[in-house]
């Protein structure tokens, strides 16, 4: 009993406090550790005659493996009368290959414990299957039908048709869609990057032959890289792969069409008669992965708007309350990218709004930040990229733009200690060098009887 008194007390007397309104004394938990340096297992690459390149990862405890064919094709391989024909030829390659029905494909990978799933980017085509450890193998041989033997059936073609024109009144019903659409046409206005919508007539002028012209045209043994990470036996999982692709055709070589996008000051205005609230894209042009300064510039971007911790968003939705959920973006895409602010605010303050972002990025400029804020800063980044490794889809999504973007063997295992290294001055230096405010594009979706004198000033180069 005498022990339990001590404790009787102080529980009573919290309680008293708290009822008569006395201040609790609020106590500041303990720092958390850095994240630890991050280290991938041994990778086994080898490559198959005709081309087609192989990484196996082992990796974690849990007795599942995910295989990944990802192949060099994508929305830049479209001309301007095809734009989505990747994506819709995407969709056809579920639907069945010459062999298997896709109720056949959908339930053989079913019985494995995963699904057959194909998703289509502006570089690359990814054909996956995360499934049981012990149906590697034969997730392999299902796999290599789907992406060698597409049906690409003319009779749900109609089908996929109608859904994509469906997504198509969506998206450009959105105020986020459009103003990305104007966005990328201002950065990239010949190339298919800047392409995001197709005209209903397009999507209506897909037929057949078209649809089986991309694939024949733009798969192939030397455009792709099969991925697989997870428990698996090395040996029946490289011997599978060799017999499903090796007499698969090789192919093109990858198409390689590097952009030379368009860095200017441009504000361009999507009126959207009453709308309740504006939709801002704020940014240029930039480097891609493979320059020194990308990851500083990565560090740099999170600290200045991307991440919930950053300056634009302590500026514009903590202090000021003109948006929910700014975010800034460094986007990368083959020898290219850009970086973006993305902003829904409330119409009055759409003016505003980009005073402020240009004034946190002349800030950065002109200052740099604190040990203590980019050590913050740099603790979120490093504990994100631990987090994205931290399951088989994300190896095998991180592999993929290692290789795509060449980066080299070490990448991967170096990338925590590369963070950390980064000093304040070189985030300053950062933004001084790539966030150059007299070629920003400012797009800006929103009641142009509202905001159009509110976005007037920032017309004039340099304001």
């Amino acid at each position: 009993m005498r022990q339990l008194l001590p404790i009787l007390t102080l529980t009573m007397m919290a309680a008293l406090a708290v009822a008569q309104g006395a201040p609790m004394q609020k106590q500041t938990p303990p720092a958390g550790g850095p994240p630890k340096p991050f280290h991938i297992p041994q990778i086994q690459k080898f490559t198959l005659p005709n081309g087609l390149h192989v990484s196996m990862v082992p990796y974690g405890s849990i007795p599942k493996v995910e295989v990944s064919v990802v192949v060099r094709v994508g929305n830049l391989n479209e001309s301007a009368s095809q734009v989505w024909l990747a994506d819709i030829t995407g969709q056809l390659m579920k639907e069945g290959t010459t062999s298997r029905t896709s109720e056949q494909v959908a339930q053989e990978a079913a019985s494995m414990g995963g699904s057959v799933d194909i998703t289509v980017g502006p570089d690359v085509t990814n054909i996956s299957s995360d499934v049981l450890s012990e149906y590697g193998p034969k997730a392999v041989a299902v796999l290599a039908d789907v992406v060698r033997n597409p049906l690409l059936p003319a009779s749900e073609l109609p089908r996929l048709k109608q859904d994509s024109l469906r997504t198509l009144s969506i998206q450009k019903s959105q105020s986020g869609p459009l103003a990305r659409e104007r966005f990328l046409k201002a950065l990239y206005p010949d190339h298919p990057y800047g392409r995001l919508f197709p005209t209903e007539a397009t999507i209506q002028s897909f037929d057949e032959s078209e649809v089986k012209g991309f694939y024949n045209d733009n798969f192939g043994a030397a455009r792709a890289h099969l991925y697989v990470s997870g428990r698996f036996d090395a040996t029946a999982m490289k011997a599978a792969i060799t017999q499903a692709f090796s007499d698969w055709k090789k192919g093109p070589e990858p198409l390689i069409a590097i952009p030379k996008p368009v860095a200017k000051r441009e504000v361009d205005l999507v009126d959207r008669p009453g709308a309740a609230q504006s939709t801002l894209y704020i940014g240029l042009p930039t480097i891609d992965p493979t320059n020194a300064d990308y990851l500083p510039l990565q560090v740099m971007n999170a600290l200045l708007g991307g991440s919930f911790g950053s300056r634009i968003t302590a500026n514009i939705r903590e202090q000021k309350g003109y948006t929910y959920s700014p975010i800034s973006q460094v986007s990368p895409r083959y020898r290219d990218a850009y970086w973006a602010e993305v902003a829904d605010v409330t119409t009055e303050s759409t003016g505003p709004s980009i005073k402020e972002i240009l004034y946190e990025i002349d800030r950065l400029q002109k200052d740099p930040p604190s040990a203590k804020e980019l050590d913050g800063i740099k603790n979120y980044l490093a504990g994100v990229f631990v987090l994205r490794n931290s399951n088989r889809n994300g190896l095998n999504a991180q592999l993929q733009y290692v290789d795509l973007h060449n980066l080299g063997e070490d990448y991967l295992n170096t990338y925590v200690q590369r963070v950390y290294a980064v000093t304040p001055e070189q985030v300053q230096q950062m933004a001084q060098k790539y966030i150059v405010a007299n070629k920003l594009t400012i797009v800006v979706v929103g009641d142009k009887t509202k905001v159009a004198e509110q976005i007037a000033p920032y017309e004039k180069t340099g304001e």
